[in-house]
């Protein structure tokens, strides 16, 4: 190991050349060199494509700077709407598999009989991809998919019978896509709380059981707070996922009937592609949701007291 005295030469620039200056010059420079690769991939193909995106939205599709792609956002018919169906899919959706999430992992953390089958079956959602995930919940709810087909088959439908489920009420279309959307995605917040817990130290709780608590003071006590950490990466990860959420609500109900703001994006650059400042409006759109994102993470981050932490920690 390098003296305080070496890294002080390797700092002033003296000392590159002996051995143990190069040793030193290969332990700094070594974190950089693991990072590179993903630094370089995001510079090529995410932070390049994400200013140029930005740079038009801000322009006429003749090229000239423009506030009025955004002014044609606000005044489409369907963006109210949108940021609605978006928000209450957001508040509820999250809260909804929170809860299952944290109850699951609570559950399998116990390690009962069977726990790691149960394991098993509840992580097939994360196996499959989203929109083959979509298609089939959106053939199995259509009159004759196999919804309808099993509840005949069980007796809970009587033979010809049918329910159709994909025309039903605006609020019964947004219950039914936080409803599928919550089966797809409890699995992955449950995996993310399931693993916080197992890293919890076993002895803090079992103190707490020694000086007479309960399961229930000891879970709201210890083992919530010891969570706090993992709790708000398993959210914020769930907030922004949830305020993206587009190819569910595509693949049911197609564009414009339940409209969201990523479906919003997707339509103008694809969709209706053919109008002179399609792209530019869906460049609007995404920047207004890269910002709603940046703004909700920063709000819970700030309600949740992650800030305050981590200035604690700093300081």
């Amino acid at each position: 190991m390098a003296s305080i005295s070496d890294a002080k030469g390797f700092q002033s620039g003296k000392g590159v050349t002996t051995p143990r200056g190069r040793r030193a010059l290969i332990r700094a420079a070594t974190p950089y060199l693991m990072i590179a690769p993903v630094i370089i991939y995001y510079a090529v193909f995410w932070i390049r494509p994400v200013l140029k995106l930005g740079v038009d939205s801000f322009r006429t599709s003749e090229g000239s700077f423009t506030l009025g792609n955004f002014q044609l956002v606000v005044e489409d018919p369907s963006f109210g709407p949108a940021v609605l169906n978006t928000a209450v899919i957001v508040i509820i959706s999250v809260t909804l598999e929170f809860v299952f999430a944290l109850a699951l992992a609570f559950l399998i953390n116990a390690k009962f009989p069977g726990s790691s089958a149960f394991l098993f079956v509840a992580m097939i959602p994360m196996a499959l991809p989203m929109v083959a995930i979509a298609a089939a919940w959106q053939t199995g709810l259509t009159a004759h998919g196999w919804v309808n087909s099993l509840l005949i088959y069980l007796g809970i439908l009587a033979e010809g019978e049918k329910i159709y489920y994909l025309t039903g009420s605006h609020i019964q279309n947004l219950v039914l896509i936080i409803l599928i959307d919550a089966w797809t995605v409890i699995p992955g917040m449950m995996i993310i709380l399931l693993a916080g817990m197992q890293n919890l130290s076993e002895d803090v709780k079992e103190a707490g059981y020694v000086f007479g608590g309960n399961w229930w003071i000891v879970t709201r006590k210890i083992t919530i707070p010891m969570l706090k950490a993992t709790i708000t990466t398993a959210i914020i990860l769930r907030l922004i996922s949830a305020i993206q959420i587009w190819l569910i609500v595509v693949v049911m109900f197609g564009h414009n009937r339940l409209p969201v703001l990523v479906e919003r994006v997707v339509y103008f650059a694809d969709e209706v592609d053919g109008l002179y400042n399609s792209y530019q409006m869906a460049a609007a759109y995404t920047i207004i949701v890269s910002f709603i994102v940046g703004i909700a993470a920063i709000i819970f981050l700030q309600v949740s007291g992650a800030f305050k932490r981590a200035g604690e920690e700093i300081g």
